[in-house]
């Protein structure tokens, strides 16, 4: 595809989900379609007619086992945050369609036990997880997420 064409695509709908735990740690997954460190938080694609809250609830579920009922929603972005994925990527993910995604995010409190997070699902998203201190968050996500999740953190400092 040619950076023209590129441009012409639109962004994919898409909830992520900053989940943080007591200590204020944030919810890291590694990827497990990657052989490259490709740290993230749960993220996913807003089903058709669905809101984005209940979006992000269920695809911090799928992705983490966490149920609704073990987190407190503590805030969202009030827009989109919208990133560009690498122009080799493009063809490959999403069958072409898309250029990135426009993303909601949301800032929700675990109220559980480590023991009640379980990665392994249905449709695995991650190989191992850890809990991060905010600081160390953006330098450990992969290179092309790294200004949306700068522009999360601000988004939800009043909150970390």
């Amino acid at each position: 595809m040619t950076p023209e064409e590129i441009e012409q695509l639109p962004y994919r709908k898409n909830v992520g989900v900053m989940l943080i735990n007591a200590d204020g740690h944030v919810f890291v997954g590694q990827r497990i379609d990657s052989t490259v460190p490709a740290w993230q938080m749960p993220q996913g694609g807003i089903d058709k007619d669905e809101k984005p809250k209940k979006a992000a609830l269920r695809e911090l579920e799928e992705e983490t086992g966490v149920p609704k009922d073990l987190v407190t929603v503590i805030a969202k972005t009030k827009g989109w945050i919208s990133y560009d994925l690498p122009h080799d990527l493009i063809p490959k993910i999403w069958k072409g369609r898309f250029r990135g995604q426009k993303q909601k995010w949301f800032l929700m409190r675990f109220e559980g036990s480590d023991d009640q997070v379980n990665i392994v699902q249905k449709h695995q998203e991650f190989s191992e997880w850890r809990w991060l201190p905010v600081e160390d968050l953006v330098e450990n996500i992969v290179p092309f997420k790294r200004a949306v999740y700068q522009q999360v953190i601000e988004a939800f400092d009043d909150f970390l």
